[in-house]
């Protein structure tokens, strides 16, 4: 016989400064937490009339397109583009991850950067060639890639330059689109790279390989073979459907965990070979400078990160009471296994709720409840990964890797690459969020 659940929520136990709640609050499909709201303001109370019918309940709606867009309502709900006129010139395009929530990021509002623009790439002429030192060099169509046993994995893709904006040494009033706004996560569908290794047959004394698109500058970048065989894989669907042209239709390199350059767009050829090519993509785009004035020849791995999406800049705390705080964490390393969450600057943290099951080097949605009394707050969050690697604190990753004399004016800067430090919303007494470091 099934006991009865007891009516009484289990109380709200308060486990870090500021108001931050014990995330069993959100347990039982947060019911506990939705009680609490439904007593306080947040709640408005019933109407005494019945629910009049509004205009768009009292007669036919549109005819079903035969491709669904977004509500209109949503129109806010776009990539933010770095060349908005079409200027000739790198194009960026950001996700607006602070209107998102889950850990998918839609086709449509994934990120994207292209140094020469879209290529319209007919599927039934492109080819992809391995050659090298290879035993048989071999080419292949789309069509026959498509043949081949398919695997899906979900995975992130983030920029090299994702967060550039934050090495400023005044915090920038942006949003969560403008600051880390070029990274983004899909579930992709492709061959692993390691079964057409396997058949072309590698040279026992090749180290790297060259893979290079299809696009009309024939970007080119370096890659271990060793990560060839690891987790790898040539993507051909992104969420279920053909790669959108942006990522890389009709075929894309997809590298786990590695800097969204060199997951290499409109694959057309990868070189087995037994040095690095040093592209200009890796050799001065991608070569994060140091305060000694050194600078990195390699640096691949996007490493363990997260930020908060909501509340964040742009957003308006109406009244006090209680909210959710969440957001998304990621690893080039390994699997998010804790993210904490301080409402006071850090002096005192709490474990947020993670959703799972987490994936490797993919998104993880964190949440956290939090009762707002009304006075200044800094939210931020801090992330861990299963391979023992934990996101820096602002002040050790600036003694590391430094930051820029004058503040940057502008959140689209490059100064530096592969930012994953803290990023912290202070909170004012009227609900007003600004971008603040700690």
């Amino acid at each position: 016989m099934r006991k009865r659940r007891s009516s009484a929520a289990p109380p709200l136990e308060e486990i870090a400064g500021n108001g931050l709640l014990h995330r069993r609050a959100l347990l039982s499909g947060g019911i506990v937490l939705a009680g609490a709201m439904a007593s306080g303001a947040a709640a408005t109370q019933a109407a005494a009339e019945p629910l009049k019918d509004p205009p768009w309940s009292l007669q036919p709606g549109d005819v079903t397109p035969v491709l669904q867009t977004p509500s209109r309502f949503e129109k806010n709900v776009v990539r933010i583009l770095s060349n908005p006129k079409g200027e000739p010139r790198t194009q960026h395009a950001r996700a607006p991850l602070q209107y998102l929530d889950g850990t998918i990021t839609p086709n449509p509002l994934h990120f994207t950067i292209l140094h020469s623009g879209i290529p319209d790439i007919d599927p039934a002429a492109h080819r992809f060639v391995i050659h090298g030192m290879v035993r048989e060099p071999l080419e292949y169509t789309v069509e026959a890639l498509l043949r081949y046993p398919l695997v899906t994995r979900k995975h992130f893709v983030e920029c090299g330059g994702n967060s550039a904006g934050m090495f400023s040494n005044a915090p920038l009033q942006a949003t969560v689109q403008q600051l880390h706004g070029l990274v983004s996560c899909a579930e992709w569908t492709g061959i692993p790279l390691s079964t057409i290794l396997d058949e072309a047959g590698t040279d026992p004394k090749a180290t790297w390989m060259i893979a290079e698109g299809a696009d009309s500058l024939l970007v080119n970048r370096s890659v271990p073979l060793q990560k060839g065989y690891e987790d790898a894989m040539i993507a051909l669907y992104q969420n279920g459907e053909r790669l959108m042209p942006g990522n890389g239709y009709p075929m894309r390199l997809l590298l786990p965990g590695f800097e969204g350059n060199m997951n290499t767009k409109f694959l057309r050829r990868i070189l087995i070979t037994d040095q690095p090519a040093m592209t200009f993509y890796e050799t001065r785009n991608y070569s994060p400078l140091l305060p000694d004035g050194k600078a990195y020849r390699f640096y691949f791995i996007d490493e363990v990160k997260s930020f908060i999406t909501k509340p964040s800049f742009g957003m308006n705390l109406k009244e006090p009471g209680y909210y959710e705080i969440s957001g998304i964490a990621y690893s080039g390393t390994g699997t998010i296994t804790k993210v904490l969450v301080s409402a006071d600057g850090g002096k005192s943290w709490g474990e947020a709720a993670v959703e799972g099951p987490a994936a490797p080097k993919a998104f993880t949605r964190f949440r956290m409840p939090w009762r707002w009394d009304g006075q200044p707050a800094i939210i931020t969050s801090r992330a861990w990964d299963d391979s023992g690697a934990v996101q820096p604190l602002r002040a050790d990753f600036v003694a590391k890797r430094g930051e820029t004399e004058e503040p940057v004016k502008s959140p689209y800067g490059f100064p530096n690459q592969h930012y994953n430090s803290l990023t912290c919303w202070g909170v004012d007494a009227k609900g007003q969020i600004k971008h603040v470091y700690v």
